[in-house]
């Protein structure tokens, strides 16, 4: 049996206008993530990590922001055809571990609701989904509410 482990990172601006999407999940109020895509920074973070420990690239090279075929793409059908390619080449995914790192809004609400999204489109039980919300004490751009940052860990197994 072999074992990888992969990390991933994504961080979005907080713009007026725009839906806040994290993990699939609709998060209430006035602000949503900048992006290409439905900029779900923790779908991205997820991503990345999947990739990575597949040795599949990042999300970047997979998904080009250059590439207008993303444009307001829904992140969870991405990580769905990441999914898709790690799987390809043996892997299945154990577990994922999350941290999202935001000021506002708050995010506990939610948190349920995410680890039940990403379970389902991992395949896993919500067991093996992990998200944690914290906040920077108001240092730097996530604790002055310019944005959300993300972090993710996810390992995978083949035989």
């Amino acid at each position: 049996m072999r074992l990888r482990v992969g990390q991933g990172f994504d961080a979005h601006a907080l713009v007026p206008g725009r839906r806040l999407v994290l993990a699939g999940v609709e998060l209430a109020g006035p602000f949503g993530l900048l992006g290409h895509s439905d900029a779900d920074a923790l779908a991205h973070a997820v991503i990345d990590a999947l990739l990575g420990a597949s040795g599949l690239g990042d999300i970047g090279s997979m998904f080009p922001d250059s590439d207008e075929r993303h444009r307001d793409a829904d992140s969870m059908q991405l990580l769905a055809q990441t999914l898709q390619h790690v799987q390809r080449d043996g892997w299945q995914v154990t577990n994922v571990d999350c941290t999202i790192i935001a000021q506002q809004p708050r995010i506990a609400p939610y948190v349920e609701a995410m680890r039940r999204s990403l379970a389902g489109a991992l395949g896993l039980e919500t067991g093996a989904v992990s998200i944690k919300a914290k906040t920077t004490e108001w240092l730097g751009f996530a604790g002055r509410g310019e944005g959300i940052a993300a972090l993710a860990v996810v390992a995978l197994m083949a035989d």
